[in-house]
């Protein structure tokens, strides 16, 4: 998948948050590693928050930075598992306009080479909502680097060819 030089490199203000009832910024070892791999590569932290697993305080997240014009992009790490508690894919699902199904298939597709078929538990998702792309890995760290390293950092680097989401950001509010 090969990055085209000639283009310019575009930053992309991204959105972190971390689902969970007991991480703190302290101990949020997959946010950090989620900050850690977005400015890396040369994008914009554009904020950074906690939140509960519940899907109204999630879903109001979101919506403050769909809303935000400093926020293209969220990628949320945590709660996408199997257990009552696990409400990510929910609170997505009540905010986004499209869902993009691919990402999903693909990320467990990758984790299937690290964790096996306990893959399979994860309920990782993307979509778009009013023009702001969501992304939903596990809690784990080496899930943030399966999805960062795996997808993300290509998918979101405006040079990646044949096509990246970067260039579709100007489109994704025509109707």
């Amino acid at each position: 998948m090969p990055i085209d030089e000639s283009r310019p490199f575009l930053p992309v203000r991204i959105a972190a948050l971390t689902v969970s009832d007991t991480r703190t910024l302290a101990d949020d070892r997959s946010g950090d590693t989620l900050a850690q791999r977005i400015e890396g590569a040369g994008h914009i932290l554009a904020a950074r928050q906690i939140v509960r697993d519940e899907v109204d305080a999630i879903v109001a997240r979101l919506h403050a930075w769909i809303d935000d014009p400093a926020v293209d992009c969220i990628v949320t790490t945590g709660g996408t598992g199997v257990t009552g508690r696990d409400v990510t894919p929910e609170a997505l699902a009540r905010v986004w306009d499209k869902e993009i199904p691919g990402f999903g298939e693909l990320f467990r597709w990758l984790s299937y080479a690290t964790i096996g078929t306990s893959t399979i538990q994860s309920r990782a998702t993307a979509g778009v909502a009013r023009g702001t792309y969501i992304f939903a890995l596990p809690g784990s760290t080496g899930a943030v680097k399966d999805a960062w390293d795996g997808l993300l950092a290509t998918q979101l680097d405006s040079r990646h060819r044949p096509c990246n989401f970067v260039e579709l950001m100007p489109r994704l509010m025509e109707r």
